[in-house]
């Protein structure tokens, strides 16, 4: 199977870019459309590079990245946990996992006014929202790669008198590390999502806080600008994470490698 190289990669992604872009300016001053229903690119930019030299779009991202950044950590770390308890002793699988998937059935909007109730419009009840999102992605991804392991290797470790510790630490942790990843990715990006809901339910800084006072004054055009900059801090922090797996996860880039090799 021939792979496309990242140079051809690259440039059809920078074409679709210019085309998208292109065709969306061609179409508001061909049709003339009001900015207050949507604004043209240039005008976008020009409302983003308005906020960037003022210094209110860097206050406020400092803000929401704040957020996101507490939020993630502090929900990756209690679903790993608790996957790790789950998966491990499944008396803990039969007693926690029924009220986890009804705590995460719960659809965060609905519960987002009472986290703010209870923490305050400070950056407290954003933290535990978005913590709250990125919980169950790494809950699930933890159980699913510590179940998968191999039943042979967990059978020579238990000819070999291992304990269930160093089973864990030897086999079950390292094999699970790619689900780990894939379900970390998807929090921090989910992250972003669960900052600025608590933002627009109640907050006085951040990017959300920024959309809602844009959306106040029909300033569509600065909406547009702050929707940019949370793509690319999503786009951001996907890659640092994805740069972070590939370093930590190395033995699966390189067997890649060795099969396109072959």
């Amino acid at each position: 199977m021939n792979k496309i190289s990242p140079k051809v990669s690259s440039v059809a992604s920078i074409a679709l870019f210019i085309f998208v872009i292109g065709g969306w300016e061609a179409s508001i001053r061909i049709l003339d459309v009001s900015k207050i229903v949507v604004p043209a690119p240039s005008a976008v930019m020009v409302a983003l590079w308005d906020g960037i030299s003022s210094g209110e779009i860097l206050k406020h991202f400092s803000v929401t990245f704040y957020e996101v950044i507490a939020g993630f950590v502090a929900g990756a770390l209690l679903g790993f946990g608790l996957g790790v308890l789950v998966a491990q002793f499944p008396l803990a699988e039969r007693a926690l996992y029924p009220y986890i998937i009804a705590f995460q059935t719960i659809p965060k909007v609905a519960i987002a006014p009472i986290i703010v109730i209870w923490f305050g419009y400070g950056i407290s009840s954003k933290v535990v929202i978005t913590a709250t999102i990125a919980f169950f992605p790494v809950l699930a991804n933890t159980i699913a790669g510590l179940q998968a392991v191999p039943r042979e290797q967990l059978e020579l470790m238990v000819a070999f008198t291992a304990s269930r510790w160093q089973v864990f630490r030897m086999v079950r942790f390292p094999q699970s590390l790619p689900f780990v990843f894939v379900g970390l990715d998807v929090a921090i990006v989910l992250s972003v999502i669960g900052a600025i809901v608590g933002e627009f339910v109640g907050s006085h800084a951040g990017l959300g806080y920024l959309i809602l006072q844009a959306q106040f004054n029909l300033d569509m055009a600065m909406v547009f600008a702050q929707l940019i900059v949370l793509s690319l801090l999503g786009i951001g922090l996907h890659l640092c994470m994805r740069a972070i797996q590939r370093r930590v996860v190395f033995w699966i880039r390189n067997a890649d490698d060795q099969i396109v090799g072959a």
